[in-house]
């Protein structure tokens, strides 16, 4: 093609393109009778300077219009693109005090992590004792610094670095000054196992983490800051002991044991469990008041097993329709995993249709209620090629057993799970309890006991087990003889890097808080509440305003914060389900959600704070005991203070400390 193939051509003639009025009929003239004057045009209306009419078809005002609106929407840009910058700087500056106590805290764990302190230095980054010298710049908004000559100047030194090879001299608010010192059979056993191996293991924690320890573990919590005062300032020797005994007590401990209960037993109404919401309520009602009245845990078993009647008067059989297959494999599979905490997938397969055989006469029949289905104990179920002989079943211990006709297979099969001479039945449920408290498993995960699975320490599992047999099954006293064991009161610093130190229990373990707690957590420190629902079109589905996670009765009933941070689908019942890993969405949401920012800032808890504060240093000690469960240390005290004389640095203060990785992890 030439060159100039897309220049006009003048020698031929130019095509006009046609307007596409020109395309519309000629407008109908109307036909007047005679002597009758057309009526003249109507008047020409204006709105802001542009013609409304006949006339105003062919104007340019239009296109006059037309540029005054593009002007606006530049002068709209330029604001956006103004409030944006501002929005980052605030956020910058914000960021920065997040990153200022997160590395303090690091700091802080890697001072524990080490026993030269006076000399050692330490290659993370630390806080500079100078900081506390030249103070922090930070900006106080301009309207309240005029408003309140009380404030702050509006602005005063701050200080950013955190130089790496300066020596820790700072507090260690995580680990106290006393050793391990074996008081229990428990310790004995851990130390033991240590010994052996060369581990030297950590100090115990502080007073400040056992506490915050404590009511995580068991109440799925946080303490008030008066209950934190208290603890803290009581020079009772014995009061670790005693506040024990309290948790142990309290009903929050039957609606966080019952949460962790429903999370292996499915209770859920949505698919693919289909409990219906009526039966999931009845279901969780019942374990929680299991656990509330301290039922042994061999009867729980026994009435979750051979129970039979309606999903909505019973509730103990909802265990066999809170399965995804209700074939006898797959009810099979569902008791191994939740009583004797075994996989099948890696059975023999000969080994799981003889274990089938004791859940084959199990019936479900309809009634003349919605959704209600009985279960039931079916004697014609698996006769046809059997007739009036024995069934012959296998335990999984590889033992046959033969049952005969009439007689419930359930019933034999409880037995034998329920003998005190089944040490399988009694050492899993102790090493599932040791895992929910330690964060680590004697046989890990603690739902896949097999043989080439061994326990980390055989003793220590053997010994639990024994214990539990000998106290009838009372799970309390597995959580007392654990919980007032120096081995779960070891502070999370460790000096040894020996990858063995983790799976033999030398220090606690760190692990973020469960969905339901920090949501709770939040909700409590601000002092508002959190909706959840149902997407199920049934009764029970919406809650009322003030309804604790941990104490939710049905999994289908959530909320879009429990799902980004890992709450169980409850669909298979496995420790694994639940996804405790923070990811980089959850961070984001704690740093710039609406959520989480109008919870501080419209939220009646951090104003009634300030209220009850004298001044900025108490205004500090407060945000941390509610937060974090402790007093500040100097060094925080003087990083803080500065931002608390005024509301806004106060909340800005309580945003950095829920964002940081002590708020958000367990230690």
């Amino acid at each position: 093609m030439p060159h100039d193939a897309w220049q006009p051509d003048h020698s031929q003639p130019q095509r006009r393109v046609a307007d596409p009025a020109d395309l519309l009929p000629p407008p109908a003239t109307p036909t007047l009778p005679a002597g009758e004057r057309p009526a003249p045009p109507p008047p020409e209306a204006r709105f802001d300077g542009i013609s409304v009419g006949m006339e105003s078809r062919t104007s340019h005002r239009p296109h006059h219009h037309l540029h005054r609106r593009r002007h606006r929407h530049e002068y709209y840009l330029a604001y956006s693109v103004i409030l944006g910058a501002l929005a980052c700087l605030i956020t910058v500056t914000a960021g920065l005090l997040i990153w200022a106590l997160n590395e303090q805290h690091q700091a802080t764990v890697a001072a524990g992590n080490t026993r030269r302190r006076p000399t050692q230095r330490v290659a993370s980054v630390q806080v500079s004792p100078t900081a506390s010298t030249r103070g922090m710049r930070q900006r106080v908004p301009r309207e309240e610094a005029e408003t309140d000559p009380s404030l702050p100047p509006t602005s005063f030194p701050i200080d950013f670095s955190f130089p790496g090879e300066q020596a820790w001299s700072g507090e260690n608010p995580f680990e106290s000054d006393a050793a391990f010192d074996p008081q229990t059979i428990i310790d004995d056993l851990v130390m033991r196992q240590l010994a052996t191996l060369q581990i030297e293991p950590a100090k115990l924690c502080s007073d400040e983490v056992f506490l915050r320890r404590l009511y995580v573990d068991t109440l799925g919590t946080l303490p008030t800051i008066e209950e934190a005062r208290g603890f803290l300032d009581d020079p009772d020797p014995e009061k670790r002991r005693k506040l024990i005994e309290h948790v142990l007590q309290r009903p929050e401990f039957a609606d966080y044991q019952a949460m962790k209960w429903c999370d292996i037993l499915r209770v859920k109404a949505e698919f693919p469990i289909k409990l219906w919401p009526n039966a999931a309520h009845a279901y969780h009602h019942w374990i929680r008041t299991a656990i509330k009245e301290n039922m042994p845990y061999d009867v729980f078993a026994r009435q979750l097993l051979t129970s039979s009647g309606s999903n909505f008067r019973t509730p103990q059989v909802n265990f066999y329709r809170a399965v995804q297959s209700k074939t006898p494999q797959g009810i099979s599979e569902a008791v191994a995993l939740a009583f004797l905490c075994a996989r099948t997938d890696g059975w023999e397969a000969e080994q799981l249709d003889g274990m089938s055989v004791f859940f084959s006469q199990v019936g479900y029949k309809g009634t003349g209620e919605w959704k209600e289905e009985i279960v039931y104990f079916d004697r014609r179920l698996g006769r046809e090629a059997q007739g009036d002989q024995p069934l012959t079943a296998v335990f999984p211990n590889g033992r046959s057993v033969e049952i005969s006709p009439g007689t419930d297979p359930r019933l034999v099969f409880s037995d034998w799970l329920l003998d005190n001479r089944n040490r399988w039945f009694s050492r899993a449920i102790a090493n599932r309890v040791w895992y929910w408290l330690m964060g680590r498993g004697i046989v890990d995960p603690p739902d896949d006991v097999r043989p080439d699975n061994p326990a980390s320490n055989r003793l220590l599992l053997n010994y639990l087990g024994t214990v539990l047999v000998e106290a009838d099954y009372e799970l309390r006293h597995l959580y007392r003889l654990i919980l007032n064991s120096q081995s779960y009161q070891l502070a999370c610093t460790h000096p040894s890097r020996d990858s063995l130190a983790a799976e033999n229990f030398a220090f606690a373990h760190v692990r973020r808080l469960d969905a339901e707690v920090l949501i709770d957590a939040i909700c409590q420190i601000t002092g508002t509440s959190e909706s959840y629902s149902s997407i199920i079109p049934e009764p029970f589905t919406f809650l009322p305003e003030g309804q604790r996670a941990i104490a939710l009765p049905d999994g289908s009933i959530t909320s879009a914060f429990l799902e980004m941070f890992g709450r169980p689908s409850r669909d298979t019942g496995l420790e694994s389900d639940r996804n405790n890993r923070l990811s980089a969405g959850q961070a984001l949401h704690m740093l710039n959600s609406n959520h989480l920012r109008n919870k501080l800032k419209q939220g009646p808890g951090i104003k009634s704070l300030l209220d009850a504060a004298t001044g900025p240093s108490e205004t500090a000690e407060l945000l941390y005991l509610a937060i974090l469960s402790r007093r500040p240390t100097d060094d925080e005290q003087r990083m803080v203070e500065g931002l608390c004389g005024y509301p806004g640095g106060a909340r800005d203060v309580a945003w950095a400390l829920i964002n940081s990785d002590e708020f958000l992890f367990r230690h």
